[in-house]
């Protein structure tokens, strides 16, 4: 990127900082209870909230990441978004309404309403903290790639550097905004992000002449793996082994969606159903635009950029986009992709970040500590505490994640929900014998098996694409363990029901059918 304008590109970002810590400082002069803080007093439209969830939901693995993989790898890159699009169909149908109507706060209000509170909130909480501080590397290590790709950074030093500072600013909309703030920024970022996208795949296919194909054929030129690329097998069809961590892969992103902690916290800013399932379908088509043209600007990168010099620039595969606008557009270009890149980033970890600090201070002090009975300012202060320490630890692994293509580090989060957390939320909505053991046994089954088959898969050691490329204790063969871990969850829940021999609250299920279904006793319209 000889020749970039760094000042032009810095000048951009700090625009959009400066602007979006403005609106947040605004909405926050109106948070003044729990419910304001977590849920934004429910006060959003199902039209309002959707632009958000898609915002909230549409992060660097999805602009940076998805578009690299499609630039390096091809038709095999674009697989992460139809997962991701078809996956919103089952939080349409299964999960929104009944979650909206049963809970109020976070996941763990639903999983344990009609289970024992203190284990089963314990539980959830230990949930949505490990799953947002995955998800929450993938996006510190795109910030950091992108960030080195900007200031044109190489060393592993200066990029910690830029990681760290990136890490304080995103740590401090959630300070500043609560959900009000922050929902505000992922609408925002969201408008610009489909904005951003659509001109510039527009741009694309004009440089070709309106001809897709032509572009398609200059990609296959432009990658050393030539016409394979545009075909599947490149990175999952190599092997029999390959093609079954597809498969896994598939089934995390499909049901990882539906049950990721800071997406399900979004349909609580809505006041009824009827919004929750707008916001759904909102999101959706926002999704399905969006990456309709991750799949042209990924082949566009292939074909302008070439994947060799991809591979080799700061950031790697993530930096596919950037290198991309700078090749079309100069240095103006680049810092308006940047800087939507980066709004993209701190939208969706500050969505993260308030999560986590929400489930720990709503569900571990305010009723295991507190037994339900914390004061709502207290409450709030240990969720900004929290929010400052999920920080840190975001920081600290954004570090060692650092250069990995952030698609494929979002997916392990997704294969954490997917195992973890639908399973517990489809027991608990929909069977009735389901009681506090299974809860217990499905959440920490699925959580457990999980990160462990993380840790000691090529993931982690073992190959060249690994987080720790020279170490090797990986004996779990998959990248990604979904495969085993959500069927493991389903099997755990079950078992730990049916030996248990607590008997489910009859009561309690019946009025948690009732609110599930019209949302009757929950104070919703």
């Amino acid at each position: 990127m000889t020749g970039a304008n760094t000042a032009i590109n810095l000048s951009v970002f700090g625009i959009f900082v400066l602007l979006t810590l403005y609106i947040v400082y605004r909405a926050s002069t109106r948070n003044v209870s729990a419910s304001d803080y977590y849920a934004a007093g429910s006060s959003f439209t199902g039209t309002q909230n959707g632009i958000a969830l898609s915002g909230d939901f549409l992060s660097a693995a999805s602009f940076l990441g998805i578009s690299g993989a499609i630039a390096v790898n091809g038709y095999d890159g674009f697989m992460y978004s139809i997962g991701w699009v078809v996956a919103w169909l089952i939080g349409l149908m299964l999960i929104s309404e009944r979650l909206r109507n049963t809970g109020r706060f976070t996941m763990g209000d639903v999983m344990a309403f009609r289970m024992r509170q203190r284990p089963v909130r314990a539980a959830a909480a230990n949930s949505t903290l490990v799953i947002s501080i995955f998800y929450m590397i993938a996006q510190m290590a795109g910030a950091g790639g992108l960030m080195a790709l900007l200031l044109d950074v190489h060393s592993k030093i200066g990029q910690a550097i830029i990681i760290a500072v990136v890490g304080i600013v995103m740590v401090l909309y959630v300070l500043v905004g609560g959900m009000k703030g922050t929902t505000w920024v992922q609408i925002i970022k969201a408008v610009l992000l489909i904005l951003t996208v659509s001109l510039l795949t527009i741009f694309l296919i004009g440089k070709f002449g309106f001809d897709f194909s032509s572009m398609l054929d200059r990609a296959a030129q432009r990658s050393p793996l030539g016409e394979a690329v545009l075909s599947p097998g490149v990175k999952y069809g190599a092997s029999d082994l390959s093609k079954i961590d597809f498969i896994s892969l598939a089934l995390a992103l499909v049901l990882g969606t539906a049950s990721l902690p800071h997406v399900l916290m979004r349909f609580y800013t809505v006041p009824n159903a009827r919004e929750a399932r707008k916001s759904v379908v909102w999101a959706t088509w926002m999704m399905a635009i969006f990456y309709s043209c991750t799949l042209v600007i990924g082949f566009g990168a292939m074909a302008l950029v070439g994947s060799d010099k991809i591979n080799n620039a700061p950031g790697g595969e993530n930096s596919a986009a950037p290198l991309l606008a700078f090749q079309v557009g100069g240095t103006v270009l680049l810092g308006i992709v940047c800087a939507v890149a980066f709004a993209t980033i701190l939208a969706v970890v500050a969505g993260l970040t308030l999560t986590a600090s929400a489930s720990f201070a709503h569900d571990v002090y305010a009723n295991v500590i507190k037994h339900g009975e914390a004061d709502p300012r207290d409450e709030v202060r240990v969720a900004r505490i929290t929010a400052v320490c999920v920080g840190v630890l975001a920081i600290v692994g954004g570090i060692a994640a650092n250069g990995q293509n952030v698609a494929f580090l979002v997916a392990l989060a997704f294969a954490l929900a997917a195992s973890a957390n639908l399973p517990t939320l489809l027991y608990s909505l929909f069977w009735k014998r389901f009681n506090t053991r299974g809860t217990l046994w499905s959440i920490y089954g699925g959580l457990t098996s999980c990160v462990l088959l993380i840790i000691f898969s090529p993931a982690i050691s073992g190959s060249k694409s690994s987080v720790f490329p020279d170490a090797d204790f990986a004996f779990f063969p998959l990248s990604n363990p979904g495969i085993v871990s959500i069927p493991l969850s389903f099997l755990a829940g079950f078992l730990g029901t049916i030996i248990g021999g607590e008997k489910a609250d009859a009561a309690k299920q019946a009025e948690m059918e009732v609110r599930g279904l019209t949302g009757i006793g929950s104070g919703l319209r």
